[in-house]
Parts: C-alpha cells; structure tokens; sequence
C-alpha cells in the first residue's frame, strides 16, 4: 500500500542528444500542462564519468573502506554529474524541498547513471532522499498480476544455494532469526540446499517477499541467460519472463548478490548498473512491484548489517525507500562513510510503498474511581498528581534530550550574544546546541538569523530548511510554519518573488489548518510585504487589517504585541509609498512605541530609518539626518550587513537630496561593496540606480548609462516594478544632448 506522505517525481527523458526533465509533487503530476527544461549535457562527457567512478570503485574491490582522497574524487564525480545532468529548476527544487521521497521515472537508455550518487555539494542524492527509480521502455509489455498482499505475510529466503558463501548462508540466518518473534504479521520460510532452478519456478510465486543471497553471473553475449546461480544451473531473466504469464508475482525482491561467481575477483564492469537493471526489468516486467538489487561486490559484514537493518525497518510499517535511506546512514554511522556498502544498492519501484501496515499504540483503558473512594478524594488526587511529576520527570531524563537544562542555559547565552551583536559567537553557540540536540528547535532560527546579520544568505537558508525538516520530525507544526515563513522571506530579501510566495502561501495554508492564529497572522503580513514591493497597495493593506485584527484581539500576549508592532510598521510603508506621510507617521510612531516597551532595539532601527525617509520627503533634512543617524549606529552595533547597505543608500539619497553629491557617492559606493560581500541583489540594484542618477546629474553619460543598466539587468531578473523605472531612466538619459 502507498504511503500518505508526498512525493517528488523527477522525469527525464532521452530526446536524441539531450534530456528533457520535469519535477513535480506528485499532486501536481495530474496537470495536462507540465513544464519541462533541457539539459545540454555532453552524454559522451557523462559516460566518461560514469566510467571514471567504475574505475575508482574497482581499486577497491579487495579494500571495502576507500581512501579519503578517493572518497573526495567520488564526491566529486558525483557533483560534476550533477551539475551536467540536471537543469538549474530540478537542482533549486531538489536543494529546497522538505519532501523525502523522491521517484526517479527514467528512460530505459538512462539506467547506466548512478543517480543516486550525484552529489550536490553536501550530500549525496541517495542520502537525503528516499529514492526509488520508475522505468519507462519502449518494448511491449505484457498484462501482469500485482500482488495485494495480505497479512500475515509469507516470505522465501534462498541462501547461499551453491554453499560456498558462508556470509550469505549467515545473513539469511540472520533474517530469519530476526523475524521470530513477527509470526502474526510474517511466515518465514528458509532454504540453503537443493535449490534448482524448478524449485524456484514452482515456489517463486507463493511469497510477498524473496530475499536471495548468493552469487550472481552475467552473460554478456546474451544477457538475458544472465541470473541467480542455483545448485548447478541459473534462474535467468528468461526463466522470469516465462512465469509471469500465469499468476502473481511478489511484491518486493531483495537481491542481495553480486556478479561475482567466479573464484577470482572480478573487475566492476564499466556497465555495472546495466548488468543490474537486467534482473530488476525481468522482475518488475512480470508484475514485481518493488527490487532491490546490488550494483558492485558486496562486503560480507556490510552486506548482512544493511539487510538486517533493512528489514527491521519494513517490518516496523515504515515505507521502503525511507527503510533503504536509513539502513544507509546506519551503515556509515556503524562504518564510516569511506566503508562504501552503503552506496551498493538501487531500489526500483515507488519508495512512499508500505507493505506492513503500521502497529497502533495501545490505548490504555481509564482509571475509574467508584463512589467508595470518594471519602479518599484528595488522597487519590495527590497520589495521582505525585506519579504523573514522577513520570513526567523520567520522560523529560529518558525521552527528552532537548529538555535539558544545560541546553537552555547555552541558548540563553546565545541570545544574550545576538541581542548585542556578537553574531560569530551566536553562530558558534547556536551551531554546538544543533549537533548535538538537533531537535532543540529553537536554536535553528536564531542561528540563521545570526548569518542573516553576518550577510551570509546561503548558511542562513540551509539553517532556514534543516528547521523545517527537524519540526516536520518533531512533528511540531508552529515551528514548522514558522520555518515556512523564514524560507520565504529569505527568498523573498534575495529576490525571488516566486519561491517567496510559494513557501509563504504554504505557511497560510498550514497555519489555517492547524489553527495557529499567531503563524497565520505573521504569514499574512510577509504576504502583504510581498504585495507592497509589487506595487499592489490595495490587496497589501487588505493582508495587513486581516493581521492586525487577529494581533489586537491577543495583543496582551508579547508575542501577537510584536506582530502587531510590524503590522503598524507595515501599514505605515504603504501610505507612505501612496504619499500620505501624516498617516504613515502616525503608524511608524505606534510601531516605535511598542518596539520600545517590549526594548527590542533591532526593530527600532528601521523605524528610525522610515521615520527619516518621511521627514526627508517633507523636505527637513537635518531631522531625517538625526532619525538616520540613530538607525545606523543601532544597525553598526548590532553587525547588521544587509541592513547597512541598505543604510548607506538611504543616507546617500538624503546627501544627493541635499546637493552634496561627494558624500552622496560615498555611501552608494558604501552600499555596493558591502551588497557585492553579501551578495545581497535588491541593495547592489538599489546602489547603481543611485549611482546612474547621481552621474546622470552630473551630465556624465557613460558612467551613468553604466550603472543604469546594471541596476536595471538585476531588477529585470527578480521581476520588480524599479526595473521600470531604471529602464525610464536609460531612456531619459539617451535624449539628453
């Protein structure tokens, strides 16, 4: 059965020299418009590196653990694949979704890539996903029958058939064993001798589950003779095909073989994954739903470790693809990362499958107390109250690290160093609670927003996405919400409107399920910012009276009063963006006051800074000067990067307002290098419009036109309204003679 959970599906396909590729939840899949991009990947270069790793994998056929600088060389292998297989909307999907299940649908002529080991930059595919591949072909496939298994489950292990593998002969021991005590949902059968050829034809399809360990021969000349070598002979692909004519197959195969029968060692050929796929398309053509299958020589202790692990997973309800990712990091975790068992495996079929249905919890009946106890009332409540303190208190000693009052008191001091904006101790600190409680949720956003001051977007995103993975696996669903909205307006601050409105329009969605009216009421504010930087004042401020009204209701609570703080900062923005500054005034200064009363310093700076802007658009300079000035050195206390750049450009207008064009070009320039630091596009645009206007008034055309045009490439690519008006500027500035 398929699990609940959602699933990406990544399709690519061979159109002649190219692959065409779309990546979709799978909800979305039932569109009749999908959008598809192309790779122009060299699929000469792609074999060339496809080879490169047999190689490096076949220097270590006798030595299981590669070295570190070989290890380094596959990583690498793995991200040149990367970067030349996938298109830049597969790669942005795949490195900001949440989701964990990921379906490879695949052309039959792209089953020799390794995609589980494409590696993008931190992690390998097959390690941060539960990846099953889905094959298309353009052979005519035959009606088969699908399983529909039914507890209690049967399962057939063959071990070691030709008995001269002791380790297999062990591991299908060891399965066995490891099912006794399942006997309501599984039935076991064993067999290690007297396996033939007809055995296995007779058997094959009485069982939901085969799990083989022995040897494996591949013919090369006719690959379909290729298969498990039994007692004197081998049960082919061929032999697989002929079955599947007349009754169902099992749900889920587990080959646990190599081609590797020979007595001497054996190079890992060049076509490994190929040589794989032959069996697994024999099976899952025959109405086989899930393979699992080894591409390389399997290590014995690694080989018994990841079945055993495996299965203690599936047979616990969890889905396939997920049992085979953990059964991975165990195996790293148990053996090191350089161990490379872990990378021997590919799963054909969907990974959200669960073939154990999951057991529910016990429901424990209530304690009723008869009217013969009433005269002992008070003794029973506090005996009761006394054993719940007890339990509670070993639940927090046994189950619940991140309740640990050593962790409380380091992001304590954590906080203290941010609010007075030592940012690289915050981020040290901050670092050290997450390794080692990674459920203590807290510290995720006040380590991004500690690399948000620094500048550096890219750590604060990923800070930003482990958040929303750790509370999705605390299934803590405020926290997870407000994950959504950090992701979003991290996006949002670098300029990509579309991802913003994507992660803040889910916030909405989940915050309205949940109830989480304070999530609510922030996402609907983010969503009225978004408004105002397009311009759409009208639908901006409908967001922000929906905000508002739920903040003022539950105000006495700190955290809806600063919600509401925002609100009326927000509100403020959009009359002064439509010239009514006496309104915007009167907002900006409701916003001050709470800002004050709640001694949060950090908001009071842009407060200072848009207080400014209204006394400079009203023409008192040296107020807007005084009001600046209060915003920067609360901003350079604090090491607040994109801040201050956007600090020097407002400065700057106020010196270029003013005449004073020196100072004036020496913020912009200010601007510029601290946008170009962090990379912070808005700001850098920002800066070179400054910088065309301010040159454009000095009658200095290139460098104008020069800046100009840069300020208008940035705004072009985020899709903002100022591209407009950079490009009215271009054009103002060639008719002037």
């Amino acid at each position: 059965m398929a699990g609940e959970r959602n699933t990406l599906v990544l399709e690519i396909l061979k159109q002649g020299q190219q692959l065409a590729m779309g990546i979709f939840e799978r909800k979305e899949i039932s569109p009749a418009v999908k959008h598809y991009s192309c790779s122009t990947a060299s699929l000469g270069e792609i074999k060339s590196l496809c080879e490169e790793g047999a190689a490096l994998l076949n220097r270590n056929l006798k030595n299981p653990e590669l070295e570190p600088q070989a290890m380094k060389s596959l990583s690498k292998i793995g991200q040149l694949l990367w970067d030349h297989l996938l298109t830049v909307p597969v790669k942005d999907r795949l490195k900001s979704t949440i989701i964990k299940d990921l379906v490879l649908s695949l052309d039959e002529e792209l089953m020799d890539i390794p995609w589980e080991l494409l590696y993008d930059g931190r992690e390998f595919l097959c390690l941060k996903f539960n990846i099953g591949r889905l094959i298309r072909t353009a052979h005519e496939l035959r009606p088969v029958q699908y399983r529909s298994p039914a507890g209690p489950l049967k399962m057939l292990i063959l071990a070691d058939p030709t008995g001269d593998l002791k380790s297999a002969y062990t591991e299908g021991r060891a399965i066995k064993n490891q099912f006794e005590r399942c006997h309501s949902e599984i039935r076991i059968d064993f067999k290690s001798t007297n396996i033939d050829t007809l055995y296995v034809k007779k058997n094959l399809r009485d069982y939901d589950i085969v799990h083989f360990a022995g040897h494996c021969e591949y013919d090369a000349l006719v690959p379909e003779n290729s298969g498990w070598v039994l007692e004197n002979t081998r049960f082919t692909a061929n032999d697989i095909m002929a079955l599947a004519e007349s009754s169902s197959f099992p749900a889920l195969v587990f080959s646990n073989a190599c081609y590797s029968a020979k007595a001497a060692p054996q190079d890992l050929a060049t076509d490994y994954q190929q040589r794989t796929y032959g069996m697994a398309a024999a099976f899952l053509f025959s109405g086989t739903m899930h393979y699992i299958g080894a591409v390389r020589r399997i290590e014995d202790d690694s080989s018994r470790f990841f079945a055993r692990e495996f299965y203690s997973r599936l047979i616990k309800g969890e889905a396939v693809g997920e049992c085979m990712r953990l059964a991975r990091l165990k195996l790293i975790k148990e053996q090191g990362i350089n161990a490379i068992g872990w990378l021997s495996y590919i799963l054909y079929g969907d990974p959200n499958f669960v073939l154990f249905k999951p057991k529910p919890r016990p429901v424990k009946p209530m304690l009723k107390l008869k009217s013969r106890f009433y005269f002992y009332r008070r003794q029973i409540i506090r005996l009761l109250l006394a054993i719940t303190v007890i339990l509670a208190g070993l639940g927090v000693w046994f189950f619940a690290p991140s309740i640990n009052p050593g962790t409380y008191f380091l992001f304590a001091r954590a906080q203290k160093f941010y609010s007075r904006g030592d940012n690289e101790t915050t981020v040290r600190i901050s670092s050290d609670i997450i390794r080692k409680e990674p459920l203590f949720l807290g510290a995720y956003p006040l380590l991004a927003d500690a690399y948000q001051r620094l500048g550096n977007n890219d750590e604060a995103l990923r800070t930003y996405f482990d958040y929303a993975i750790y509370s999705q696996n605390k299934h803590d669903n405020r926290h997870l919400v407000s994950a959504y909205i950090s992701i979003g307006w991290s996006y949002h601050l670098s300029g990509d409107y579309s991802k913003a409105l994507d992660f803040y329009n889910r916030a909405l969605t989940l915050s309205r399920d949940k109830r989480d009216k304070l999530n609510e009421a922030a996402a609907l504010r983010k969503l009225a910012v978004w408004y105002i930087d397009k311009e759409d004042y009208g639908k901006a401020l409908e967001l922000l009276t929906k905000s508002s009204e739920i903040n003022r209701q539950r105000q006495r609570i700190l955290a809806y009063r600063y919600n509401l703080a925002c609100d009326y900062f927000d509100i403020g923005l959009i009359f002064a963006n439509k010239n009514d500054f006496n309104a915007a005034r009167e907002f900006y200064r409701k916003s001050q006051e709470l800002f004050e009363k709640m001694k949060l310093k950090n908001e009071l700076s842009d407060c200072y800074f848009n207080l400014g802007e209204i006394y400079l658009f009203e023409k008192q300079y040296q107020k807007a000067r005084e009001y600046y000035l209060k915003g920067l050195e609360i901003d350079e206390l604090h090491q607040n990067k994109p801040a201050l750049a956007g600090d020097y450009n407002m400065l700057g207008e106020l010196y270029l307002e003013t005449g004073d064009t020196r100072e004036a070009e020496a913020f912009f320039h200010k601007a510029v290098l601290i946008s170009r630091e962090i990379n912070a596009r808005l700001e850098l645009a920002g800066a070179y419009y400054n910088l065309g206007v301010l040159y454009k008034g000095k009658r200095d055309k290139d460098k104008s036109r020069e800046f100009l045009r840069q300020s208008q490439e940035i705004y072009r690519l985020m899709d903002v309204p100022s591209y407009q008006k950079a490009k009215s500027e271009l054009i103002e500035l060639n008719n002037l003679p």
